[in-house]
């Protein structure tokens, strides 16, 4: 089974590389670049398809060898030996090769729309909210990725009861897909003088950013009200309708956008973020029907599942989703979600694993 697939692999490779070159695909910038990427994601697949092509090579001339038989006893040995090698090397690669061609979510190269709201526990839930999002957009950056304030509604202390933040580069979406459900913090809060222990939340969604050609939004069904804008940006904000506030009537979902001092920029962050919401509606919509899907549940996650609990009094961090406590918490809200992404990813390929057939 498995050396049909490698094989198939070598021979889809070779079609596309051939394809590369050929003239009328050069002369269809649309069509070289869809190839091109094709190409591109297959490059580990075929890489692991040669290896594993080449290992069962070297097992089998062992295997024949050893049953020709009239061999002297150093040779004997070295051709166990070298069987031994590639028949550990063939699993390996076996293994290797069944992760690489499970299949991708394509979302996860899309860019990333970021909402992190205040949920229960008033001004302290307002204040680790602030604290989320810095842990999200460093680990961004961590990853190379570029993030742009969308939106922001403040709350007191230096809180925030809302953000909406885009996050912009290669597989921004795959890298921050996990942190999507609520966050629990377990902490005395700086308002609190009797030294008592809160339990507050904060509630993560990431969405991946749709096109136009994705999401199509009539603007008959969206209703556009203006009107002046509360938050900080100085005088020419304050004091000039710039804020839009857009109302998607099929839905009732309304998205407010004040950040920019251009009533227009407003309007067009508001669409993106509409686009997107409408886009993680449909997309949900979709793995209610494919239940079995294993990013159903962990990939956009279950909102209201609580995913991730930071205990301040004893310095850790437990993600319920994989049963994974880290007692890093300091250098986990400065961005390093490293362990947490990884064990997650681990667990999503295995049980893609146990659910593929090959």
């Amino acid at each position: 089974m498995m050396e049909r697939l490698a094989a198939e692999i070598e021979e889809k490779y070779r079609v596309l590389t051939e394809e590369l070159a050929d003239p009328e695909v050069l002369r269809d910038q649309s069509r070289y670049a869809e190839i091109s990427k094709a190409h591109s994601d297959l490059e580990e697949s075929y890489r692991l398809a040669v290896a594993y092509r080449e290992a069962r090579g070297l097992l089998q001339d062992a295997e024949a060898l050893l049953e020709e038989g009239g061999l002297d006893p150093e040779m004997k040995e070295f051709l166990l030996e070298e069987k031994t090698s590639a028949r550990a090397k063939l699993d390996e690669l076996e293994q290797e090769l069944r992760v690489a061609v499970l299949e991708k979510d394509p979302r996860d190269e899309k860019n990333a729309i970021v909402e992190v709201r205040a949920g229960a526990g008033g001004d302290e839930a307002a204040l680790f909210a602030a604290e989320v999002q810095r842990m999200i957009m460093r680990y961004a950056e961590r990853n190379r990725l570029k993030t742009e304030m969308l939106s922001t509604t403040e709350a007191t202390l230096g809180g925030i009861k809302e953000v909406i933040f885009e996050v912009k580069g290669r597989n921004a979406y795959g890298v921050l897909k996990y942190e999507s459900g609520v966050h629990r913090v377990q902490r005395v809060p700086v308002t609190e003088s009797t030294g008592r222990i809160h339990t507050s939340t904060v509630t993560v969604a990431v969405l991946p950013e749709a096109e136009d050609v994705e999401i199509h939004i009539d603007p008959n069904d969206v209703r556009v009200d203006v009107f002046r804008s509360t938050g900080p940006g100085g005088q020419s904000v304050n004091t000039t309708d710039s804020a839009v506030r857009l109302t998607h009537v099929p839905t009732g979902l309304v998205v407010s956008c004040q950040n920019e001092k251009s009533q227009l920029q407003n309007k067009e962050q508001a669409f993106r973020i509409l686009r997107a919401r409408l886009y993680d509606i449909a997309q949900a919509e979709h793995d209610a029907q494919v239940a079995a899907q294993r990013r159903s549940q962990v990939g956009t996650g279950d909102r209201a599942q609580k995913i991730r609990t930071y205990n301040f009094p004893q310095g850790r961090v437990t993600d319920h989703r994989v049963g994974l406590t880290s007692h890093r918490l300091e250098a986990i809200l400065q961005g390093e979600l490293e362990e947490f992404t990884e064990a997650l990813r681990a667990q999503e390929r295995a049980e893609q694993l146990a659910a593929a057939t090959f």
